[in-house]
């Protein structure tokens, strides 16, 4: 019974998510990666692979103190669960990151309550300690994580509007001889060199990086509709699966783009999202691009969106079949970083939306011929 006391002393004791003061253990800046660093807000991979250290010391400080194995193991578990949940997800899942740091002061106030071997190893001390500091640094990371994304809310121009704001004054009306195409899109589409791959049309690049579908549906007056293009071309929802966004709502944002897109006389057409892969290196780490995109949502999204195209007679147009390779993945020599497509990458694609752009046109005109 007093173990159990003390263990519901620590889970009330735990929670406190505030950065603690800066331990003396000259030990823990070396060990925990970047713990020296002067912005609270960790790069992601740094934040993972600190959030990864804080489940290894765990393991480790609880076989120093006897009876800790028992009196922890669900807080232990607990961290497990997190840190995975992370790892699928996002090193900046808010949820997950506050119930592993939840989890883990909990652990430490049940570290200092419960009675240790005398003399204390040396080595489970220094373990202690390093598992403090980096605590403490996760919380920092946490806190600048939270104000960021509050800053993020309250900023006046979520969707960046203004990106495009200049050039959609300077862009002029759609001339009578070429119809216009909008290219809505992410990351993918803001590096595609339209005026290369397609020459001679009237191909406008309205593209963000690191936009989510919501994103893309707020600029849909601005950096589509006033445009007045024959045409929009929607290649998204890759972020949104990279940030745990529901599929629910992703569909729901597609939907509204489409009928948007419609109620203005304009024909939508939806990409598929293309596949990911972990081919490739950097700093000789591998850049897993699969954990936070899986191919598994890819390939539900994209299915989605072709029952959803069929259903409306709207254009599919299929990236995915040209550049998935055998195993699911995207093609190796089609992109450097496993996500984003390269010059070959890009010269695969625009055959494929060329193709369907004049598609989409030419039975929209039927149907204009057909209304006359």
């Amino acid at each position: 019974m007093k173990c159990v006391a003390v263990l519901v002393a620590a889970l009330v004791a735990g929670p406190a998510l505030c950065p603690q003061s800066a331990s003396t253990n000259p030990n823990a800046a070396s060990s925990a990666p970047n713990a020296s660093s002067s912005s609270p807000l960790l790069p992601e991979g740094d934040a993972l692979a600190l959030l990864r250290r804080i489940s290894q010391l765990m393991e480790a400080t609880m076989l120093a103190t006897p009876g800790m194995n028992r009196a922890a193991a669900p807080l232990a578990e607990n961290v497990k669960q997190a840190l995975v949940n992370i790892e699928s997800t996002s090193a900046q899942n808010v949820g997950q990151i506050y119930t592993l740091l939840a989890n883990v002061r909990a652990y430490l106030a049940l570290s200092d309550a419960l009675p240790k071997q005398y003399p204390f190893a040396e080595a489970a001390r220094k373990q202690v300690a390093e598992l403090r500091d980096s605590v403490d640094r996760m919380d920092a990371d946490f806190a600048a994580l939270l104000d960021s994304r509050e800053e993020q809310t309250r900023t006046p121009d979520r969707d960046n509007l203004k990106r495009y704001a200049d050039e959609n004054a300077r862009l002029g009306p759609p001339s009578a001889q070429s119809a216009r195409v909008v290219f809505l899109g992410d990351s993918i589409t803001d590096a595609w060199r339209l005026t290369e791959y397609f020459t001679g049309r009237d191909f406008v690049n309205r593209g963000i990086s690191g936009q989510i579908t919501s994103e893309m549906l707020g600029r849909m007056m601005a950096d589509v509709i006033e445009l007045k293009p024959a045409a929009v071309l929607v290649l998204a929802g890759t972020n949104d699966i990279a940030r745990s966004v529901p599929v629910a709502t992703i569909k729901n944002n597609l939907v509204m783009i489409a009928d948007l897109a419609t109620y203005h006389g304009i024909r939508p057409l939806f990409a598929s999202i293309l596949p990911v892969s972990d081919y490739h290196k950097t700093a000789g780490q591998k850049i897993a691009m699969t954990r936070r995109r899986p191919p598994a949502s890819i390939l539900a999204l994209n299915k989605w969106l072709q029952q959803f195209c069929a259903q409306r007679s709207y254009v599919y147009v299929d990236y995915f079949a040209a550049t998935v390779d055998s195993a699911g993945y995207l093609q190796s020599d089609l992109s450097d970083d496993g996500l984003h497509p390269n010059s070959k990458g890009y010269r695969v694609m625009s055959p494929i939306a060329l193709k369907e752009i004049d598609r989409a046109l030419s039975q929209q005109k039927k149907k204009k011929g057909k209304s006359s």
